[in-house]
Order: C-alpha cells, then sequence, then structure tokens
C-alpha cells in the first residue's frame, strides 16, 4: 500500500531514491565513457587486422547498448528481499552481487529494477535489468505468493525526474495489483510518436510468455489492448539477454505487416538496449524480384494457396531428367568411360535424398567425378590431383551431362516457364489445381475465373501452348496482373509472384535462418507466406502474435493451428490474452458488437480500465465535423489519430492543413505532428489516445471483409473514440 509515515520521512525516503538515481545515471555514464575509450583504442591492443574488425563492432554495439534517454527512467521498481533496508546491497551470492542471476529463493537485500544492468566502479549493481531472475519477482511477487520479497516499490516519473513512490507489503498481505495509482498512470500516460517498452507495467501473465524458453514456439492470441505486440518486443529482449551469443549469431527477426508498424515498433528494442534486431515485412523477405504489377484478387487468393508449394515442387522435380547414354570424357592422356547403369544409380541416389535443386545438381557432378576418379586411381596407380578434379567437374561431356539430366534453375525462371506454358502448368498442377483455377494463373480467365474472349480462339488454357504462350507474353495478361516479358528480367511481377518465387528458391537453395522470428498480425498471412517464413525458422523458434478477428486479407486465418503448421510449427502452444489495459472498456464493448459478425472463434476482449469516452454521432458536413473534432481533441494531452476509407484521406488532411492544423502520416513516427491521418488498411497495429473514425460504412464498403477493417480500426483508441457517420452504421454496429 501507500507509505503512510511522517511527511518528513517520506521526503528523506523520495532524496534517497533521486540520489540513487543520480549516482546509477552517472555510472551508466562511465560505463559508457569506458566502452567508447575500448572503441577508440581497439586497433592498438588487437593483436591482427581481423580482431581489432571483430573487437571495434562488438565496442561499437556497446556502445549503442549504453546509451542513456534522460526522459525515460532509469530504474522503476526495487525489491526489498528483507535485508538492510538502506537501499544499499546486502550481499548473498557473488553471482546475486554481480549479476541478478541467482534465483529469487536464494536473495536478500534492496535492488533495484530497471531496463539495463548498472554497476558501480567496482563492479557491484546499482540498477539490475528486467530480466535478470531476481528481477522475475517484480512481476510474478503476490500476496499469496511473496517469492522471499518483503515490500516490492514502484517509482512514478515525470519527464525523466523521480517525483513519487508507491509501497506493497508482500510480506504482511498488502498487494495492489491494478490498483495502483502509479501502474494505472504509466498504462494511461499519453503518448506521442513510437511506441514504448512496457517493462514498468508487465503484467505477470505477459511475464510468463515474455521468459518463456528459446526451444518453445508460442502463439498468442490477443485480443485488441491486451499488449500482444510489447509481449513479443520483450520476449526478442529477454531471449536475447539470456542466449546472448548464440543468437548473435543465428539472429533475431521481427516480421510485421507493413513499414508504418515497423516504425512505431523501432524504438522500443533500442530501449531496452538490443541494437542488433532485424526487422522487416514479408514482402522485404521475399524481394528476390522488383513489384511492378498487382494482381486482381482472385488471382491472389489462388497465387497464396497452399497448394501452389506442391505445384511448385512438382515443377522442379519435371527437371530432373534420366541418363539417356553413356557419357565419354578425355583428360588429354586417357578417355574414361562411364556407362548407363552407374548414371542412372548417381540421379536415382541423388534424387531419393531430397536435396535443395542446386545441392543436388553439384552432388550428381560430384559423384559423376567420383566415378571418374576411381576409374583413373585404377589406371594410374595413385590419387589424381586437385586440380584434374576441378577440370572434369567442368568438362564438357560433364556439364553436358548435367544439363540434361539435371539443368540449372533459376526460381524466377521456374516460374516465369509456369505462367507461359500451359502445358507445363498442367503437368504441375494436375489434381490440385482445376482447369478454371489454372486459367487464372495463365491469364486467360475473365471475371468470375471464366476464360475470357480471347481465349474462345484457342480452346482455353488446356489447349495452349507454347506458341500461345508466345502471344501472352507479348500481350501480357490484365487479369493476373503479371505481365511476362520474354525473359524473367522483364516480366512485370507482382507480390503474389514475389512469394511464390521466393518458395521456388527455397526449393533450390537452402535460405539461411534465425534463432528466433517474432511474427505481428499474423492473422493476415496467407499459407504461402507462412512458408516463406517457416524457411527462415526451420531451426528456431517463433513467437506468433494475432488477433483472428483482425483478419483483413483474403486468406485471413480463422484457425490458429493451420497457420501454425504452415509456419512448421504445428504443436506450439496458443495462449489466450483477452483482458486489456489499453483500450477503455467502454470503446471495447463497442467493437465487440462486431464479434458475432466476424465469424471467428475467439473470446470477447475485456478491459480493465473504466476511464476514456466513447462518443458516436450522426453528422451533415463530415469534413467539418471531423476538423472540429480535431481541434477539441487537441485540448488533451497525447496523440490523435483520424482514421478513414483510403480514397477520403488525402481530403481529410487538406482539410486539416487548411484550418492550420499540423498533421503526419502512418510513416512519420518521428515527427512533433500531434494529429496523424491514416488510411483505414495501414492502422493495423497502431494506437492513439484520442481517435477520429470517419463514416464507418465507408471503411465495410471498401473491400470483401471491411467488417472486420472497421473492428480494428475502432479499438485504436486508448483514451477516447468519436464515431462520426453520416451514412447509417453498419447493422451489427447500430443494433
Amino acid at each position: 500500500m501507500t507509505l503512510h509515515a511522517p511527511e518528513q520521512t517520506l521526503d528523506l525516503e523520495l532524496a534517497a531514491e533521486r540520489a540513487h538515481l543520480e549516482t546509477s545515471r552517472a555510472a551508466l555514464r562511465r560505463m559508457r565513457e569506458r566502452a567508447e575509450a575500448l572503441f577508440a583504442t581497439g586497433d592498438k591492443v588487437a593483436g591482427d587486422a581481423y580482431t581489432a574488425e571483430q573487437l571495434g563492432r562488438h565496442m561499437a554495439r556497446r556502445v549503442k547498448e549504453l546509451a542513456d534517454d534522460p526522459t525515460t527512467p532509469l530504474f522503476f521498481g526495487r525489491l526489498d528481499f528483507g535485508g538492510t533496508a538502506d537501499g544499499r546491497h546486502s550481499g548473498g551470492t557473488a553471482d546475486s552481487r554481480h549479476s541478478g542471476d541467482a534465483e529469487p529463493d536464494d536473495i536478500v537485500g534492496v535492488y533495484h529494477v530497471g531496463r539495463r544492468h548498472v554497476t558501480d566502479d567496482l563492479g557491484e549493481p546499482l540498477v539490475l535489468d528486467w530480466r535478470a531472475p531476481v528481477s522475475r519477482s517484480f512481476y510474478r511477487a503476490s500476496a499469496r505468493d511473496p517469492q522471499g520479497v518483503a515490500t516490492r516499490r514502484r517509482f512514478g516519473f515525470s519527464s525523466g525526474l523521480l517525483t513519487s513512490f508507491e509501497d506493497e507489503h508482500l510480506d504482511r498481505g498488502e498487494e495492489l495489483g491494478t490498483a495502483s495509482r502509479i501502474l494505472t498512470a504509466e498504462i494511461e500516460r499519453p503518448r506521442v510518436g513510437p511506441m514504448r517498452d512496457i517493462v514498468a507495467t508487465i503484467q505477470p501473465e505477459q511475464d510468463e510468455l515474455v521468459r518463456a524458453d528459446l526451444a518453445d514456439s508460442i502463439c498468442v492470441q490477443g485480443a485488441p489492448g491486451t499488449g500482444k505486440t510489447a509481449v513479443g518486443l520483450h520476449r526478442a529482449a529477454y531471449l536475447l539477454y539470456l542466449h546472448r551469443e548464440r543468437l548473435r549469431r543465428s539472429g533475431i527477426l521481427i516480421v510485421g505487416p507493413n513499414r508504418a508498424f515497423l516504425s512505431y515498433i523501432a524504438a522500443v528494442l533500442p530501449a531496452l538496449g538490443e541494437v542488433e534486431v532485424e526487422q522487416a515485412t514479408v514482402e522485404d523477405l521475399v524481394a528476390r524480384v522488383p513489384v511492378r504489377a498487382v494482381d486482381d484478387p482472385a488471382v491472389a487468393t489462388v497465387k497464396h494457396d497452399a497448394r501452389m508449394a506442391e505445384v511448385l515442387r512438382r515443377a522442379v522435380d519435371a527437371h530432373i531428367g534420366t541418363p539417356a547414354e553413356p557419357i565419354m570424357v578425355s583428360d588429354g592422356s586417357f578417355r574414361w568411360r562411364i556407362g548407363l547403369d552407374p548414371l542412372h544409380r548417381v540421379v536415382d541416389e541423388t534424387r531419393r535424398e531430397g536435396l535443395p535443386y542446386a545441392t543436388g545438381r553439384e552432388r550428381v557432378r560430384a559423384r559423376v567425378v567420383g566415378l571418374l576418379q576411381r576409374q583413373a586411381e585404377a589406371r594410374r596407380a595413385e590419387s589424381p590431383s586437385d586440380a584434374w578434379l576441378r577440370r572434369m567437374g567442368k568438362a564438357k561431356p560433364v556439364t553436358a551431362f548435367l544439363d540434361t539430366v539435371w539443368p540449372a534453375l533459376t526460381p524466377d525462371g521456374l516460374l516465369h516457364r509456369l505462367w507461359s506454358d500451359a502445358d507445363v502448368l498442367a503437368t504441375a498442377a494436375g489434381g490440385l489445381l482445376d482447369a478454371e483455377e489454372q486459367a487464372l494463373l495463365l491469364g486467360h480467365a475473365g471475371p468470375g475465373g471464366r476464360p475470357g474472349p480471347e481465349d474462345a480462339e484457342t480452346g482455353g488454357a488446356s489447349a495452349g501452348g507454347p506458341q500461345r504462350a508466345g502471344t501472352d507474353r507479348r500481350r501480357g495478361s490484365a487479369a493476373t496482373g503479371t505481365k511476362l516479358g520474354r525473359t524473367p528480367k522483364a516480366t512485370k511481377w507482382t507480390a503474389a509472384d514475389a512469394v511464390l518465387i521466393d518458395e521456388a528458391a527455397g526449393l533450390i537453395e537452402r535460405p539461411a535462418g534465425f534463432g528466433h522470428v517474432v511474427v505481428d498480425e499474423a492473422q493476415d498471412l496467407s499459407p504461402m507466406q507462412c512458408r516463406a517464413i517457416a524457411r527462415r525458422s526451420e531451426h528456431g523458434s517463433i513467437t506468433l502474435l494475432g488477433d483472428l478477428a483482425q483478419g483483413t486479407a483474403p486468406w485471413a486465418a480463422t484457425d490458429w493451428r493451420e497457420s501454425l503448421t504452415h509456419l512448421g510449427k504445428p504443436d506450439a502452444t496458443v495462449v489466450p490474452l483477452s483482458v486489456g489495459f489499453r483500450v477503455p472498456a467502454a470503446v471495447v464493448a463497442f467493437a465487440n458488437r462486431l464479434l458475432p459478425a466476424l465469424a471467428v472463434d475467439v473470446p470477447a476482449a475485456e478491459s480493465l480500465r473504466r476511464d476514456g469516452t466513447l462518443d458516436v454521432r450522426t453528422v451533415e458536413d463530415l469534413t467539418a465535423a471531423t476538423v472540429a473534432e480535431v481541434h477539441a481533441a487537441l485540448a488533451h494531452d497525447g496523440s490523435v489519430g483520424v482514421i478513414a476509407a483510403d480514397d477520403t484521406v488525402d481530403r481529410l488532411r487538406a482539410a486539416l492543413s487548411g484550418a492550420g492544423v499540423e498533421t503526419a502520416t502512418a510513416d512519420d513516427v518521428e515527427t512533433a505532428a500531434r494529429v496523424t491521418v491514416v488510411p483505414a488498411t495501414l492502422v493495423k497495429g497502431l494506437e492513439y489516445d484520442h481517435v477520429v473514425v470517419v463514416e464507418p460504412a465507408a471503411i465495410v464498403a471498401a473491400e470483401p471483409r471491411g467488417l472486420h477493417r472497421l473492428y480494428v480500426v475502432l479499438t485504436r483508441a486508448v483514451s477516447r473514440l468519436a464515431v462520426l457517420h453520416r451514412d447509417p452504421l453498419p447493422v451489427p454496429l447500430a443494433g
């Protein structure tokens, strides 16, 4: 409970905590200065150029990790394990004194918990990293299970200045929980700009997910405002703390739905001292070809279907041929012959090994050279030189044989041939895709998947062949969006093509993977996009984050088990988070009216916040009402988000600018503008203190899964939501 003591005692305690903060900041500054000095002199102490380069990289990273933001609290809590209570550390094991790595049951003394580990000049800890085992008790200790904690203290800050503190005497059965005024103020604090970390407010159920073992893959079905994104990011930071060297080699990847989202979350991990985590969209991952065309939705849906993986596998396998004749190879002194039977064995054995296609081609080459080597050894009674072996591998008869039975492939070349040759596609897709689906892929389907007028003369997709394919390459296809040039490089590929080319690349060459992958807004991943991520986490684990109710893509997931199977983690644990701390209860209840119409089986969101406002009203002039609402919102602290159908955003921005209101776009996370005008299609994962939703009916009408999009839009507000409409509200909302 809040301390009740003479005012003078409280002032002395507050002064002592402020002094500890200043001492800790000074110590962190010295730690950074030492790192900078080592960085500056590393080339002089290193034994060689390679060591100097490695040391330089390490120290540059260390300097970044030790950066201090004076507006951000260096510590946010304190744990008293029953030792001395004067703010100093009373000892315990050597490990506990220096790193906080001992388990809570073995600890005594007082520890400040913060965003990173800070030590004095003797190596004694002034601040323990929030990820240390000792710090776990800050999040999980309770009156029922104190975990050795006598007192848990939370600190209140304003612009980096320590202003207050609040104690819970767990050993006396006192526990505030969500009634903590400091905890509540931190959760509800208005924000402008990028997303912040939540290390000061992590709840026990979130902490359990954050500290999950590296080997475990987990899926978080998180309702709006439950902190699922923060859980994923903080789990990445925790794993880097626990497995730093291992994950520094293999890496951690954060996958987000779009660039705006990645910009929004980009500051979280650096604020926790983690500066070497890769962030990308799925489009970034599969960017092997430039995307210069757009698919018709029906075509894109087929291309993203899981069946396309088998179509491509068959297309690759179809290139493996059968030896037709022996080969003769001369080395200048002798002519060596390899008969049909051993050549058949080489190809068959390699095929059975299931290697990536390019690896298999080189394996066939090596085995053919091995057959030549054995003949040479038998004839000469000695092993030929490495130069001889390399020359044999490049000999024309060997390369000609390879080009016949295992020709070289490129991913874009493979797809170009599929899209341009109806017979090749029919062979690969037989029994998987029906005639209409094949016609869509070839560009011979008109609206509704039926053959278009240009197909009448040739008999539709199945009657084509190389001659018609040549015509298609010149003409291109309005149905598919893919504009086939005469070569893969000249082709205008679509985003869905890029995903398929990446799949083909995975069949040809095995891509490098990451030790852990965090995937946010995963409900909108198609099966083929899931496979692209799976190839990058084959030997690592994943944290999958999303909300089935927020699925807006044509192929949006309706069951996490299916997505997890495509991601290669079918046994991952699915954990629901339904209790939110950010979105007010009135806003959640309003958005929940849509759930019955969304056809997904998810628990309804709940909120512990009873503050906030909801204002739904009919207006005559949407633009004027929006400008007035924004002016009213600016009277409050925090950010303002204006969300509307995509085709009305420019008009609203112009009107606000004309009214003297500076605005930003979703990508402008560093701008000082408090007002952001965001298209409904880009707002997923973002949040604003005050949200103005303009014409819900237009948002719903703009796309097939418009009600799902509206659910996303309505749950972006963390304090106040205003819904302005001229047309009637969608039926589920009105009801």
